[in-house]
């Protein structure tokens, strides 16, 4: 849904959580608090690793990526550029978390590495009622914006036109989008390319650009990949699992590029 929500934003069919930075927004948020408490002694100790923290952590982080990209989208009206000023923000974002791991300890490495990895598993009751609540509160944001998205489709001045406030509905947008990319990094980790691709999937199946059947379509198709992908992910006869962020990218790479190909056309 963030995917949807960004590429319908910006009008760009590359656009997405990952691409424009906001995932790698959420990683840092995540990374300063799983690694941070080498700067941040004595006042670390204080419950940083309970659930609320690293929620709120990554959201922040997500929070404000996306809107430092809304900022420059002001400025810079061509998209592949702004694609490309995205994907410089998440080479900072890399950067920090690199100097973060350098310097912290063993423990909070192994911690924050194995956090990066992905995973749809071992989240307690608690943990999963608190993420409920997040993707609730960015599932509503996102409806309450039906109307918004499918004038964005044809542009500001149209949405303008239909009586759609552009900075409301942007805000609102904006705080949809990093509250389920913040909120579901921060649980199951920076889970690659399932925020750009699903999306494309949907459109190519359903064919419409209507949002009022997109929402819970993405949702439903995001849920089937990322349950499909977590099934591959456990080996056989084996305790071990592979990483949920190599399954994603192995196995929805390839049939998003043959969709695409054999439509030879990107819809968005």
């Amino acid at each position: 849904m963030s995917g949807l929500l960004m590429q319908t934003l910006f009008r760009n069919p590359l656009a997405g959580p990952f691409v424009l930075g906001i995932s790698s927004g959420a990683s840092l948020g995540a990374a300063l608090l799983l690694m941070g408490s080498t700067f941040l002694t004595g006042f670390a100790t204080f419950s940083f690793l309970s659930d609320v923290s690293l929620a709120i952590a990554a959201s922040i982080g997500s929070f404000l990526v996306l809107f430092v990209v809304m900022l420059v989208a002001q400025r810079v009206k061509d998209t592949m550029a702004l694609l490309i000023i995205g994907l410089m923000f998440g080479s900072i974002t890399s950067a920090i978390v690199s100097v973060l791991a350098y310097f912290s300890s063993a423990e909070d490495l192994q911690r924050f590495i194995f956090w990066s990895f992905g995973s749809v598993g071992n989240l307690s009751i608690d943990q999963l009622l608190l993420l409920g609540t997040i993707v609730a509160m960015g599932v509503l944001l996102s409806v309450r914006s039906i109307k918004s998205l499918n004038a964005f489709l044809l542009g500001e001045n149209y949405a303008q036109s239909l009586g759609v406030s552009l900075k409301k509905s942007r805000l609102t947008i904006i705080i949809s989008t990093g509250l389920l990319a913040g909120g579901i990094t921060a649980f199951a980790g920076p889970i690659a390319f399932v925020g750009l691709a699903v999306p494309h999937l949907t459109r190519q199946i359903f064919d419409t650009m209507e949002h009022k059947v997109l929402i819970p379509a993405v949702m439903l198709y995001g849920a089937i990949l990322m349950l499909l992908c977590d099934t591959l992910a456990q080996l056989p006869n084996s305790a071990s699992v592979l990483p949920i962020n190599a399954i994603t990218s192995l196995v929805g790479a390839p049939v998003v590029i043959w969709i695409l190909v054999r439509k030879r056309k990107m819809m968005f």
